[in-house]
Order: structure tokens, then sequence, then C-alpha cells
């Protein structure tokens, strides 16, 4: 193409930012599922949201079963397809921003979905617009997809799955550059460990825990005495980027002498096997290989519940490696009277590197960033696991992690645009070569 896509993307910048802040506004958190709205009121306000801004654009839209739209570009029934996610997380406390607004600040921008993911998949659909203002003519059609359930489960795919045929290939912006062709398998478990009568009678639990990030905070009363711990929040991926309220108030609970034995030895066993030991070596899972690196292990919630204490505790885990050594050593390890249950569990995945969509998606990162686009492997599970021909592309770059479901969540302004550079060329690259 002779049109300068940066110049492109730098001129009409500001209608993106109106479009996008637009679907920001909208509160997009999973809630109860109703006619018409599966996923809640939110995550299908920004669906309708997004196909409206879409079909302005001039593209075809088309909601499916209510839980997954797309707008598609050129005609035929093999298409590329993008697929991103309109649904967030909870906005938790501590913001410096309105967490359902674009603000900007010094070049970043802020607000709940910037980078996950209303930022990315909307910098797929504004620079889609720019690229057919610009009259390219694909060779195959392609579909941008907007899915409203990947914070949970990722259960509206099937959805989709069940009226549309599969893309031929398609890329999620995200996850991180370059072209991401392994996710590690993924497992939680629940530590259900049982105590003599009346021994938790008085110990009660609170906190803002989730399978999704590090608990930062919480409270233990135990006979009219509370005890209260603070963290740092990270997502459940990146653990050492964190400080767990979980093994802190463990450790606070263990040391102190009005509490019976069979709780203090309890204690002294999770912060043992858990503090500050991110790679399961506290418990002798210490499993890594070459492709994906260490097992990433992540304790994320601490309830009471009648003569039960329950700990869960997320688990990624090597290529290589198979879910049922990790439960095996899981079983050796734990105290006495205690039942393990699995809660959720993903196998690993894996795409051909040599795909030649894989090589398209590669060289541009390389010819863009200047860096190197030899494919990796992440601690992150992203659709890439649930839709055929997918891997995951963007959006961010080497040595940005930990930004997503925080407070403040960011994106640089010069990566947001860079990203939408980054798709275009992608675009034209798997579509118009």
């Amino acid at each position: 193409m002779t049109v300068n896509i940066k110049n492109l993307i730098e001129k009409n910048k500001e209608e993106f930012y109106k479009d996008l802040d637009k679907v920001m506004q909208i509160e997009s958190v999973k809630g109860d599922s109703l006619d018409n709205a599966p996923f809640g009121i939110g995550p299908k306000q920004a669906l309708e949201e997004v196909m409206k801004i879409a079909s302005d654009y001039g593209f075809k839209t088309h909601i499916v079963n209510d839980a997954v739209g797309y707008a598609q570009f050129g005609e035929g029934d093999d298409y590329i397809g993008i697929v991103g996610h309109l649904d967030v997380v909870p906005a938790g406390d501590g913001w410096s921003f309105p967490p359902f607004k674009l603000s900007k600040k010094d070049e970043r921008l802020y607000g709940r979905g910037i980078l996950d993911n209303k930022g990315p998949i909307m910098s797929c659909l504004f620079g889609l617009k720019l690229l057919k203002e610009m009259g390219i003519k694909p060779i195959k059609p392609v579909r941008i997809i907007f899915g409203t359930d990947e914070e949970s489960g990722s259960s509206d795919l099937p959805l989709y799955l069940a009226e549309e045929r599969a893309p031929i290939f398609a890329f999620t912006p995200d996850c991180k550059y370059p072209v991401v062709y392994g996710e590690r398998g993924i497992v939680n478990y629940t530590i259900s460990t049982h105590f003599d009568s009346n021994v938790l009678q008085d110990l009660i639990i609170k906190g803002d825990q989730s399978s999704a990030h590090v608990p930062d905070e919480l409270t233990a009363t135990f006979h009219e005495e509370s005890y209260q711990v603070l963290g740092k929040r990270s997502p459940s991926n990146a653990p050492e980027l964190g400080e767990n309220a979980i093994t802190t108030l463990a450790k606070k609970l263990s040391k102190n002498k009005e509490i019976p034995n069979q709780l203090s030895h309890y204690f002294s066993w999770v912060e043992e096997s858990f503090s500050e030991k991110h790679y399961g070596e506290g418990i002798g899972l210490d499993f890594e290989d070459e492709d994906s690196g260490k097992l990433i292990l992540t304790p994320y919630e601490l309830t009471v519940k009648h003569n039960t204490i329950q700990l869960s505790i997320a688990i990624r885990y090597p290529v290589s490696t198979k879910e049922e050594e990790v439960t095996e050593q899981l079983h050796k390890v734990v105290p006495k009277d205690s039942e393990i249950k699995i809660i959720r569990q993903l196998k690993s995945t894996s795409f051909p590197k040599d795909n030649s969509h894989v090589k398209k998606l590669s060289r541009v990162y390389e010819q863009i960033t200047g860096l190197d686009g030899a494919p990796v492997t992440t601690t992150g599970a992203t659709y890439a696991r649930f839709f055929p021909n997918t891997v995951a592309f963007g959006p961010s770059f080497p040595g940005q992690k930990g930004i997503a479901h925080n407070s403040d969540e960011y994106m640089d302004e010069k990566d947001l645009l860079l990203n939408m550079e980054i798709y275009m060329e992608a675009i034209l690259a798997l579509v118009c070569d």
C-alpha cells in the first residue's frame, strides 16, 4: 500500500477514542442470565453498542445467539477471523480514574478494558474501517468477532460455533507479542481440610478473593480479635508481581499463641508451602520445560465453612507436563484430613509454528517493531483455546505484564496506536497478499 498507515492512524485517532469511550462507558461485567442476554445486561449492551458502531462504519454485522457479534468486510465462506471480547472483570477498588470511562493523563490511557480487551479489539475494528476507506479489496473476507464471556470461561464461543463456521485462521489480540502458539495447561484445585469440632467456631475470613487475581486484602476474626493484612494485587498468572494476602495472613495467624495448635499447624503449612514460592517449589511441583518455562502456582481464595477451611489454588503447568502428574503430587503434600477437588481444568494447547499465517504475523511484527518475532508460549488462557485455527497475537509488548486486572488498568497511547498499525498490516498480509 502506498498510504502511510501510521500517519493515517494519527490523523483519525480522536475519532477512534470517541467510539472506544462509548464502549468503555458500559459496565460489561458478567451478570445474571436473562432472556436475550445470556451473560447479563452489561455485556449485551456493550455488544449492541459495538454492532451499531460497526454498522455505521459500513460493515455487515450480526449477533449470534445473543452472545457473540461480528463485523465482516468482504464476501465469501472462508474467512480470516479476529476474535476479542467485550466483557471485563469487576472494577474493584483503588482507582485514580473513573473505571468505566476512557481517561488520559500524560500520554497514558486508563479504564477497565483499555488493555483487556476493549482497546485492542476496537483498534482492530477501527483499523479495518481505515483499510476499507483506503479502498483495499480483500481476496477473502475478514470478520472481527466480539465475544461477551471470555473472563468467565468462554462459554460464548460454543454458541457462536453452533451457528457459524469456524475461520480458516484467526488471531485474538488478548495476550502478548509476538505470536503465541502454545498455552499452558491450567488446573484449579480446592483443598478442603477438616478440623475438630469447635476449632473453627469463631474464625471468620473476609476479603476480595477471585481466581483472576492475587488477593491483596484480607481480614480474619478469631475470638473477637481482628487480623488485617494488606498485599499487592496482580493477575493470577503473574503472582511474582504481587504480594499474596493469604500467605501473609497465614504467617500472622501461625505465630499467634492464642490460636489452637491444630489451626496453627495448618497456617504454618500454608505459609511454608506457598509464601513467595510461585513455581511450586514449596510442595514439589517445580516442573518446567524449555518451551514454556516453570510451573506457576497461585493461592487465590481462603474461606471457612463449618469445620472446614477451603484453600483454592490456581496452577499453570508446562505443555510437557500432564495434569495427572500435578494432581498426584498434590495429594502427597496436603495436610491430613484433607480432600482435593478439581474445580477448573484446561488442557494445554499448541498450534504449528510453521503455519503460513503464523509466519505472516511474525513477519509483520518484526518489520514494524524491529523485534524478534519467533513464536512463543503463554501462561494465560485466551480464546485461542476454544476457537479453532486460532493463535494469540498482542497486545502487550515484551516486558509488559501484570496490568490487565488491576485498578488503574492502563495502556500507553503510543502502544495502543502501534497495535492498530500492527493489526492493520496483519490484515493486509492475511487477506490481501
